[in-house]
């Protein structure tokens, strides 16, 4: 116990000392220059990346203050750009947020430091769904009053307030999961009973019963077990929505006669089959033809697979190639860095072109922004309160696979949008859950790996038009996925 408390006084002296030279440093902000040689539109989006990168960081509520400043210069800069400022005005601008943002690195650090438990405490409410509850926005207050209490250099509130407050954020996530989580649950058992789901699916239902009967059990005796608790509620969640599946097509079935029964499921079976340009195997067992299913998306990823890696091939043989003629023609790294910049930026276009007629105009909207490009998804729909991805959102999907392959293997922002209809903090996670759910769609389907995508959700805070009206509403509700590709076609 001496060795735990010595190790938290020399944690807490040492937060202190890193705290005093931040606060030595008042409010000052150290403004590194920029070329004013450089593309003020590709600066801006630069800096745009920057302050998402730092939102996905959470430093939009670890460091409130000093980030609101960040993103202002940010707004500044673009309303310099768009009305055609003068570009020292414009850089002027994005130096400044820069400042403002390694500012917003260095408080949050120190909240970092000082709200460890808190933070996670916080985090853990969110993952369960606690934004939906009233109280919520009570104890999200509470965690702001604190992080800019740091930035005002009043760390003792921060230190006797933390406990109290992470307390408040515990409280909210097993409600969350007994009331959202497992509260669904119960209305999906509900309803599956009303629909004579004892008659027609009862082992399923009697399964679905089992698992909410475990969790709740397991929640009331173990409520600091938040991994597992949660593990279980989503699992409990999944066996109650099978069930009323089940339910469905068990009755459903009762009312075909058996060859229907068996033509239904072949029917299902070949149209995937056809899908994967498989060979028609129905004069097979089903078996058969679910392994005739299986081996061919094993040989797709395969294919896949290999095809990535021999572009990633020849992509360096040809950066040699382009070396050894620059070395023969005498071409000095200047030039040759100026010829690539230009061979790029054609590149860029010509896929920006061929991206544009990929798809529909009710489907995308697809623009430049200087060296990125935006594929802002219009028909992407969810259903409401949730982030579930339907099957009528694939084709457009694998539209925004096939854009974002065309550059190899770029950076991808997707960024989540909803109206002003309920309150900041329940659009802003459900703006986030559903960025998250494509992110994971575009992982699952190999497009990138994990860590080339980022999801972010900003809930109403974009709207491109007025929430007054349905129409306006609509636009405001959608997926942008901003695609930045790896070689940057203008420097």
């Amino acid at each position: 116990m001496t060795r735990l408390n010595n190790n938290i006084t020399i944690l807490t002296l040492m937060t202190l000392a890193v705290f005093s030279l931040l606060a030595c440093a008042g409010t000052q902000t150290s403004v590194q220059s920029i070329s004013k040689s450089a593309n003020p539109t590709d600066v801006v989006n630069e800096f745009d990346g920057e302050i998402a990168t730092a939102r996905k960081n959470q430093l939009n509520v670890l460091s409130p203050d000093w980030f609101s400043e960040a993103e202002a210069s940010l707004t500044s800069a673009k309303k310099a750009l768009n009305k055609g400022d003068e570009i020292s005005e414009i850089i002027e601008n994005v130096a400044e947020g820069r400042a403002q943002l390694k500012r917003a690195e260095e408080m949050a650090q120190v909240a970092r430091t000082t709200l460890p438990e808190l933070i996670k405490s916080r985090e853990m409410a969110r993952a369960a769904g606690a934004t939906k509850i009233n109280d919520y926005a009570r104890a999200e207050d509470d965690f702001l009053i604190l992080t800019k209490a740091i930035e005002d250099n009043n760390l003792r509130l921060a230190q006797r307030e933390r406990g109290r407050v992470s307390k408040d954020f515990r409280a909210l996530e097993l409600r969350a999961i007994k009331d959202q989580t497992i509260g669904e649950v119960r209305k999906l058992l509900a309803q599956a009973e009303n629909d004579g789901a004892r008659k027609y699916a009862p082992h399923s239902l009697s399964t679905a019963q089992q698992k909410l009967k475990n969790t709740d059990a397991f929640i009331t005796q173990n409520p600091y077990e938040k991994a597992k608790m949660q593990e279980m509620a989503n699992d409990a969640l999944f066996y109650a929505q099978r069930l009323v599946q089940m339910n469905k097509q068990s009755q459903k079935i009762r009312t075909m006669e058996s060859e229907g029964i068996a033509r239904w499921i072949e029917e299902m079976l070949h149209q995937t089959t056809a899908k994967l340009t498989a060979p028609d195997m129905r004069n097979e067992p089903f078996e058969t033809q679910v392994e005739n299913m299986v081996e061919s998306v094993s040989a797709l990823q395969a294919d896949h697979k290999f095809v990535i890696e021999q572009t990633k091939e020849q992509e360096a043989d040809i950066a040699a190639l382009k070396n050894r003629i620059a070395a023969l023609e005498g071409e000095t790294k200047e030039q040759q860095a100026a010829k690539e910049r230009l061979t790029a930026e054609k590149e860029f276009n010509e896929k920006f072109i061929q991206i544009q007629n990929y798809f529909e105009p009710e489907e995308a909207e697809v623009y430049k922004q200087g060296n990125q490009l935006v594929i802002r998804l219009k028909s992407i729909q969810f259903p409401v309160g949730k982030d579930t991805i339907i099957p009528k959102n694939y084709e457009t999907l694998s539209k925004v696979q096939s854009a974002i392959r065309t550059f190899g293997e770029p950076d991808v922002i997707i960024e989540g949008h909803t109206d002003s209809t309920g309150s900041d903090e329940v659009n802003e996670h459900l703006s986030q859950q559903r960025a998250e759910a494509v992110r994971q769609y575009l992982v699952a389907n190999r497009t990138l790996s994990y860590d080339r995508i980022v999801a972010l959700g900003y809930g109403s805070m974009r709207p491109l038009a007025s929430n007054q009206t349905a129409e306006g509403r609509a636009i405001n509700r959608r997926i942008d996925v901003i695609v930045r590709p790896a070689s940057q076609p203008v420097q």
